[in-house]
């Protein structure tokens, strides 16, 4: 992570399937690095079961980048491979790091069926048998003949899989373990008993050929495309020895460094904790109990003690390991994590996430740019604004005054080696209020004046280094210096 690194994840869920999003994040390079965006996290570039159509997540060939006729199509939903290898260059040429979208958990639209005797398990208890074994029709014969065996003549059975959710003999959607197989441990046993399963055909990682086949895809990856990072999707249903060992080989391999920020979406920050340790601290982690905090404090209006904050949260015990969001193509309206942070508290939440000292923030495509499809509105307005800032503003030491339930404040007191650098803010959900602040003694006699336009009168810096800076009513101010805005 650069210094006051700042990721931008490049897509929201329903983007129009135009295969236009390599070009236009290619053409939009310059400007994110003006913003201070200094790494983009691109959504997955192979192909989908769904062929055009598919976000990405249905993975069906990992080595198909918009190459092969497969599923109907040559590209994917976001262009083909050579639009796709040139929008990584025009953002690298940029000084802007790229990050893959990794979906390694499962596989979707098999090539061919297999007969595979399997047991039905309790989808809520995946340790609870129902009934005797039986043979059932199991799409798990992955061959790529579009492709041809080029790059890897490897193909997939059911021995490569733990199991499957669909019974093509009987036309039955159950959750159906492969006699012989175990569900993966060291994976999130909080919630179904074990949480091995998530959609797909299962892939089986204790098995030697899939890790083998994994890391020689990783490699070819990472060399083909010369990305700088990884994100690394579903980690919670995947053991974590997997990618402790597959992280560990991939940077051997490529002799890269490989930034990694896995999903591990739980609500208890002892569950990620717990995950890093496992996976020897290989990779961060996304911030979720932090985006609760911002969905529950904006569903409360004004009851909700902001002291509270960054209780419980990542940026709060790791923030080395933290990377912060507001909301993602996940939790947008419409989908299975939807828990969206409500429009009103979203200057402040990105703001919390902005412009502090702690946690590596992540800027939400479907926030910037607006989603049409549910006829929400850009914030590209506040959020160059705040971009803005963070590059610009946002050094040197932090001093918290997150001590009142509706209204709280920090300042950075800038460094030397940003000019004119440092700011105070102030938020609030409620009736707003003053806050006595420190910023630096350096400051002394200056003026400070609201960068968001929410608070309408300048202030001056007293002699002690101390300024009394306000915000209104469900608001955020950011203030700044006014001779260096």
């Amino acid at each position: 992570m650069l210094n006051n690194g700042l990721m931008m994840q490049y897509f929201e869920w329903y983007l129009p399937d135009d295969g236009s999003l390599w070009k236009q994040v290619a053409e939009d390079a310059a400007k994110l690095k003006t913003n201070g965006v200094t790494s983009v996290w691109l959504p997955p570039a192979y192909k989908g079961a769904a062929g055009a159509q598919d976000v990405g997540y249905g993975v069906y060939d990992l080595y198909d980048l918009g190459e092969f006729k497969q599923k109907d199509t040559v590209r994917t939903k976001y262009g083909t491979k050579k639009e796709y290898l040139d929008a990584i260059k025009a953002l690298q040429a940029k000084g802007i790091q790229v990050y893959a979208d990794i979906v390694l958990n499962h596989k979707v639209g098999a090539d061919e069926m297999e007969e595979v005797s399997a047991q039905e398990f309790n989808n809520r208890n995946r340790y609870q048998m129902i009934g005797e074994e039986k043979k059932i029709g199991a799409w798990t014969k992955f061959t790529f003949p579009g492709r041809k065996g080029k790059y890897s003549d490897f193909t997939w059975n059911w021995t490569h899989f733990d199991g499957i959710d669909w019974d093509q003999d009987h036309l039955k959607n159950a959750l159906y373990k492969f006699s012989g197989k175990n569900w993966d441990d060291s994976v999130d046993n909080t919630e179904n008993g074990n949480y091995d399963y998530l959609m797909g055909a299962d892939i089986d990682f204790s098995n030697p050929d899939v890790y083998n086949e994994l890391v020689k895809w990783g490699e070819w990856y990472i060399n083909t495309t010369g990305v700088d990072g990884l994100r690394l999707d579903a980690v919670k249903h995947i053991p974590a020895s997997f990618y402790r060992d597959w992280l560990y080989r991939v940077r051997e391999l490529t002799q890269k460094e490989l930034f990694a920020v896995g999903e591990y979406w739980h609500w208890d920050v002892n569950a990620l904790s717990n995950y890093l340790n496992s996976i020897n601290m290989g990779a961060s982690l996304f911030d979720v109990p932090l985006h609760f905090n911002f969905h529950n404090c904006s569903k409360a209006h004004g009851d909700y003690d902001l002291r509270r904050i960054f209780d419980g949260t990542l940026t709060r015990v790791n923030p080395v390991k933290s990377v912060t969001f507001v909301d993602n193509h996940d939790t947008q309206p419409g989908q299975s994590l939807c828990s969206w942070v409500e429009d009103w508290f979203k200057p402040m939440a990105y703001a919390m996430i902005l412009l502090r000292s702690d946690g590596y923030p992540c800027v939400f495509y479907g926030d910037y740019k607006g989603i049409p499809h549910d006829k929400i509105k850009p914030m590209k307005t506040v959020l160059d604004k705040l971009m803005k800032l963070r590059k610009n503003k946002a050094y040197g030491q932090q001093h918290d005054y997150i001590d009142d339930p509706n209204c709280i404040g920090w300042t950075r007191e800038g460094d030397e080696e940003h000019k004119d650098s440092g700011l105070a803010v102030v938020l609030s959900d409620g009736t707003g209020g003053t806050k006595r602040m420190y910023i630096g003694r350096q400051f002394a006699g200056a003026h400070f004046s609201d960068v968001m336009g929410n608070a309408k009168y300048n202030i001056k810096i007293d002699e002690d280094g101390c300024g009394d800076f306000y915000v209104n009513r469900g608001s955020v101010a950011v203030w700044v210096r006014k001779e260096s805005k």
